[in-house]
C-alpha cells in the first residue's frame, strides 16, 4: 500500500491538490537533495566537474539508465526534453520531395510542430492519420493507422502514451508492422519511463525518446534519446561544438556529437541512478500498479458526472496513470484557472483539435481524497457557472 512515509517524500505543496504529475513530474526529496549536491560540487570546482568528474558521473548515469531500460549505454544520449530529440532526428532524416512521415492526429504539439517544420523545409509531407474516437481495441487502432501507409512512407512517428488523451498506444504492433515494410520508427515515450516497464532492446524502435523528469521523477530538463547503432552516424548535432572533429575523440562519435555541448548544467542527468534507487527502495512496480488501479476505478464516475463517453476501454491495454475525460467547454483556460485559483486543484484542461479533455494524473502521493476534491469541485462548477456544458 501507498504509505504516509512515501507521500512525505515529495515536496509538493500541501495546500494544492496536485493531479498533474504528467506535465512536468516532481522530484522526491532524496533525488532533489542529490541534484543540489551535484550543483554544489560543480560550483566548488567548475573546471574539474565540467571537464572531468562530471563526465565520469555522466557515464555512470547512462550505464544505470541503460540497465533500467535494457539498452546499451552507448546507444543512449541525454537531452533536456523529447522535443530536442525530435528536432535532432527530424533534421537529419535527409527527406526528399514526395517523402512522407506518418504520424497520428493525437501527437504532442511541440513534436508535431517540429516534424511539420522539417518536412516543409525538405519538401516532404507530414501525414497526420485520423484515429477516430472512441478507440475500441488495439486492432481497431491499427486498422485506422495503417491506412496512412503508402509507398512514400519513410518513417512512422508515434506517441507511446499520448499527452492529451492519456492513452497507451499499441506501439509494439506498429513497430512490428513497420519493420515488415522496411519503414523507420520513432517513438515518443515521454510518459513511459517510470510509469510502465520499458525494454528498449525488445521493443525494437529505431529511435526512442523518453523523459526522465516525468514519471522517473528526476529534476527538470532530463530526457534521453535511444538510437539503434546503424542510424547513429546519420544524426547531425543540434549544436556543433567540441565533439565535432574532436581533438580528444571518445570511442563513439554519437556521444561526442550530442553529449559534448560546452558549458551547461547537466546535473539533472546525473540524478538518474538516485531516481532508480528511490523506485527500487519502494518497489515501484507495485506503487505504479496501485496508481493505475486508482486511475481506472475513478474514471466511470467522472464520465457520468460530465455526461461523456470513454475514448477507449478503461483497461490495462489503454489506461495507466493518466486519464482524460472528454469535456464540453468553450472556455478551457478559464476553467483550468478556476480549478486552481478557487479550489486549489492543479489539473490540466487540454484542447486538442476540436476536443477538450480534463486529464488527471495519479502518482504515489495521490489518494482517493484528491479525486473526491476534484469531483466535488466539478460538481460545484457545473451548478454555479456556465463553464461546463
Amino acid at each position: 500500500m501507498i504509505t504516509d512515509q512515501l507521500r512525505s517524500e515529495f515536496l509538493i505543496r500541501k495546500d494544492i491538490t496536485f493531479l498533474n504529475f504528467g506535465s512536468f513530474g516532481a522530484c522526491p526529496r532524496p533525488v532533489f537533495d542529490r541534484y543540489q549536491q551535484y550543483q554544489l560540487e560543480m560550483e566548488q570546482e567548475p573546471v574539474q566537474f565540467i571537464v572531468k568528474t562530471g563526465m565520469e558521473y555522466l557515464k555512470r548515469s547512462r550505464e544505470a539508465l541503460g540497465k533500467y531500460l535494457n539498452a546499451p549505454a552507448d546507444d543512449l544520449v541525454y537531452l533536456i526534453n523529447p522535443s530536442h530529440a525530435v528536432n535532432l532526428v527530424a533534421r537529419s532524416l535527409d527527406l526528399k520531395p514526395g517523402d512522407e512521415v506518418l504520424t497520428t492526429e493525437w501527437e504532442y504539439g511541440a513534436c508535431d510542430r517540429a516534424l511539420d517544420f522539417y518536412c516543409r523545409k525538405d519538401g516532404a509531407t507530414l501525414i497526420r492519420q485520423q484515429i477516430p474516437l472512441p478507440i475500441t481495441s488495439k486492432e481497431n487502432f491499427i486498422d485506422h493507422f495503417v491506412k496512412g501507409v503508402t509507398a512514400n512512407t519513410k518513417m512512422i512517428f508515434m506517441n507511446h502514451i499520448t499527452s492529451s488523451t492519456g492513452m497507451l498506444f499499441p506501439v509494439e504492433e506498429v513497430i512490428a508492422y513497420a519493420r515488415s515494410k522496411g519503414i523507420m520508427t520513432f517513438i515518443d515515450g515521454a510518459h513511459v519511463p517510470g510509469q510502465l516497464p520499458l525494454d528498449l532492446s525488445k521493443l525494437g524502435a529505431d529511435f526512442y525518446t523518453g523523459a526522465c523528469h516525468k514519471w522517473m521523477m528526476t529534476p527538470k530538463g532530463s530526457s534521453f534519446l535511444h538510437v539503434k547503432p546503424e542510424y547513429q552516424d546519420r544524426l547531425d548535432p543540434l549544436v556543433v561544438s567540441w565533439g565535432y572533429n574532436s581533438t580528444t575523440p571518445s570511442h563513439s562519435r554519437f556521444l561526442d556529437y550530442h553529449q559534448t555541448q560546452g558549458t551547461r548544467d547537466f546535473s539533472a542527468f546525473l540524478c538518474i541512478p538516485e531516481a532508480i534507487a528511490f523506485m527500487d527502495r519502494y518497489n515501484w512496480h507495485e506503487v505504479a500498479q496501485e496508481c493505475r488501479e486508482l486511475t481506472r476505478a475513478n474514471a466511470p464516475r467522472f464520465l457520468e458526472l460530465l455526461g461523456t463517453e470513454p475514448i477507449a476501454p478503461i483497461s490495462e491495454d489503454f489506461i495507466l496513470q493518466l486519464y482524460s475525460i472528454p469535456l464540453r467547454t468553450n472556455q478551457p483556460v478559464a476553467l483550468k484557472d478556476l480549478l486552481f485559483e478557487k479550489y486549489g486543484i492543479e489539473v490540466p484542461v487540454m484542447p486538442h483539435g476540436d476536443k477538450v479533455f480534463l486529464r488527471y494524473s495519479i502518482q504515489a502521493f495521490n489518494t482517493q481524497a484528491d479525486l473526491d476534491i476534484l469531483y466535488d469541485a466539478i460538481l460545484d462548477i457545473k451548478r454555479t457557472t456556465d463553464l461546463i456544458g
